[in-house]
């Protein structure tokens, strides 16, 4: 839309615009300006490739939010998906006169080690990723992605070395609106997660859908979008 309310929508790991929120990109555009990106390492963000300093979530933040000032957007919504999810809690939480809305699913605000297991039992992506996952994935990494994965998954143990904090602090300091959504079913991040959040962020509420899993935008994509429409309508 040229004149709706201008939303940013902030992929996962791995992810890109397209592969993460093509029905979100198609969606949300009657009534909003949709905007997204492949974040800095990853997709058409290339080269470099992805890394992971201690503060790469801060880092996607600060990226996120110099693409709104760039696109003439002061003011926004933010939509994050899993690791995005992560980084739009703490975009909200330092552009607090940026961030209108907050929509976040598939985030931890933490690393626990029952995180790491899961993410173990994915770091072999031929053997453990889904062939949906890797026919969205392998067309645009190719032999890239199973190095990049790992460095993914090392960054989790080194978040977890660390003490696990991710964005605790930013969520419980949030102003805006907040919509969290899960899948009681995801195999990824367990339900604690989401609850903890719709918990501890000020002005959140949760809504669960019982069979999702981690891509609950992508495989309940009308449902999805119109529960957000109307989260960002009101």
């Amino acid at each position: 839309s040229s004149s709706g309310s201008p939303v940013i929508c902030m992929p996962g790991a791995m992810g890109t615009a397209e592969t993460d929120f093509a029905p979100q990109l198609k969606g949300l555009a009657p009534q909003h300006r949709v905007v997204s990106f492949d974040p800095r390492g990853y997709g058409k963000s290339r080269p470099p490739v992805r890394d992971w300093p201690v503060d790469f979530y801060h880092r996607d933040a600060e990226d996120a939010h110099a693409i709104m000032e760039k696109l003439g957007f002061p003011k926004y919504s933010v939509v994050g998906w899993s690791d995005g999810a992560n980084a739009a809690v703490i975009l909200a939480a330092k552009r607090p006169e940026a961030v209108q809305k907050l929509v976040i699913f598939g985030g931890n605000s933490w690393v626990s080690q029952e995180d790491i297991d899961s993410y173990e039992a994915t770091r072999d992506v031929k053997k453990n990723w889904s062939k949906r996952m890797l026919d969205a994935h392998v067309p645009v990494y190719g032999d890239d992605l199973q190095p990049m994965w790992d460095g993914f998954c090392d960054a989790m143990k080194g978040i977890m070395s660390r003490g696990g904090d991710i964005c605790q602090g930013e969520a419980k300091r949030l102003k805006c609106p907040t919509f969290v959504l899960a899948g009681a079913k995801d195999p990824i991040v367990p339900m604690f997660h989401p609850e903890w959040f719709a918990k501890n962020i000020p002005n959140a509420r949760l809504h669960t859908f019982p069979d999702g899993k981690h891509n609950i935008h992508l495989k309940y994509a009308d449902e999805f979008n119109k529960l957000v429409l109307d989260f960002l309508a009101e």
